[in-house]
């Protein structure tokens, strides 16, 4: 029995999230059934993050075991001949035995790419949000520095976020000017919660708006209250980046991908 650890990246437009759900078009769903036509066995894969519907992924980690022999290559190679333009496996890896691919993650990178141009390039509409409207940038930044550190973040992520425990260490939050008047939100954290990256960025852009003062985060934290924070951001902007795991000493196999 090998553990095979899959980078996959994805537009998620027309998918309604990464986890199977009866009768709905998913991304895990999609990956499964064309690891098991190639594979010839029932292949059930373990993503590292749940990205909700319409939400992106240039670094999405996913494992699963199978009895096939067949070379890393010839499975990168064969999977994505099966699988639909807009996902595509980018690299497969042996992985020690018992790797989980949300388990063993120690942390996971996003960013929310927005733009307030008049006009949104083709190119770009899928995965950056258009916003209406100028935004006051440095109200947001300082706005985005008080989510550093360990938080309680229960104000803002959805009802089942709130049912978990919702302390998590925020390492990076910030915003960076990307090219074609791009801004991206990238944020850092030893977990994630239900809606907790759309639900900070709709509240950064209430503070962008002049509605919100930037001083007013650190009391919308303690509060634990999501009725304080502001509206869910739109997903189109949302992609999730890489996921970060410890440093793996020993190379079972050179990794095939790109």
């Amino acid at each position: 029995m090998r553990t095979l650890k899959l980078t996959v990246q994805y537009l998620g437009t027309r998918y309604q999230g990464w986890q199977v759900q009866p009768n709905r078009r998913t991304v895990q769903g999609r990956l499964e059934q064309a690891l098991g036509k190639f594979l010839s066995e029932p292949i059930r894969i373990v993503g590292a993050g749940r990205t909700d519907s319409g939400v992106h992924a240039r670094g999405q980690v996913a494992s699963f075991t199978t009895v096939s022999g067949i070379p890393l290559r010839g499975i990168l190679l064969g999977v994505n001949t099966l699988l639909p333009a807009d996902i595509r496996i980018i690299r497969v890896e042996e992985a020690p035995p018992g790797f989980h691919a949300r388990h063993d993650a120690v942390s996971k990178d996003y960013a929310y790419r927005f733009s307030t141009a008049t006009v949104l390039s083709p190119f770009l509409a899928q995965t950056v949000h258009a916003v209406r409207g100028s935004l006051e940038i440095p109200r947001m930044v300082e706005a985005a520095s008080h989510f550093l550190g360990e938080q309680d973040l229960s104000a803002f992520c959805g009802p089942e976020g709130r049912r978990k425990y919702t302390r998590r260490v925020v390492t990076v939050s910030q915003l960076i000017a990307e090219p074609e008047g791009v801004w991206a939100y990238q944020v850092s954290a030893s977990g994630f919660l239900q809606y907790l990256v759309r639900t900070i960025v709709g509240t950064l852009f209430e503070v962008g708006r002049g509605k919100l003062d930037p001083a007013a985060i650190p009391a919308i934290l303690a509060s634990k209250d999501r009725r304080r924070a502001g509206p869910t951001a739109s997903p189109v902007g949302l992609t999730l980046e890489r996921v970060q795991y410890p440093v793996v000493t020993a190379i079972l196999a050179t990794p095939e991908g790109v």
